[in-house]
């Protein structure tokens, strides 16, 4: 009896475990924060879902609600706009880069680039990211400037940096 007790507890917290630690795509993981439902509200407006829940590996540069709000009036509501999904498009893939880069990753190409590195986003826009006070910025296109707030929040498809302003592609 204390056998089969035993072991239905085993099986119990083995289940548990595995439910805690269930990897989460990209996507899962913007879902469940308050900070990122205007980022969310865009992705599913663009149609965007399916493909950050794709295998990648992808690294999402992460704008906060406070990001979206510091954009000129009306911007957000102009670019949820069924007519304007293409626009939106591009604003969120310029925000995705292929491949895991975590913050060591980023931090050491920053490095080896003598203080600043060049990468390409997946909508073939150029992002340049640099250090500043110990932080990483990104610099966009047009000169506007976002700093990461928050590093390597790991999923199974990619690593999400969270920043605190919107960069736009040209």
């Amino acid at each position: 009896m204390k056998f089969k007790l035993l072991s239905l507890v085993f099986v119990a917290v083995s289940s548990l475990f595995s439910v805690l630690n269930a990897q989460k795509t990209i996507v899962d993981i913007a879902v469940g924060s308050k900070d990122h439902t205007t980022l969310v509200a865009a992705v599913t407006a663009a149609d965007l879902v399916a493909v950050l829940q794709g295998t990648g590996p992808f690294t999402v540069f992460a704008p906060v609600n406070a990001a979206f709000a510091k954009l000129p009036e009306g911007t957000v509501t102009t670019l949820l706009k069924v007519e304007n999904k293409a626009a939106l498009a591009k604003v969120l893939t310029y925000h995705v880069v292929a491949g895991n880069l975590d913050a060591a990753t980023v931090v050491k190409a920053i490095t080896d680039g003598g203080g600043k590195v060049e990468v390409t986003t997946v909508s073939g826009g150029k992002l340049t990211v640099s250090l500043k006070d110990g932080k990483v910025i990104l610099t966009d296109e047009n000169g506007g400037v976002a700093t990461v707030l928050v590093t390597d929040l790991k999923a199974d498809n990619g690593v999400i940096h969270v920043i605190d302003s919107v960069v736009l592609p040209k």
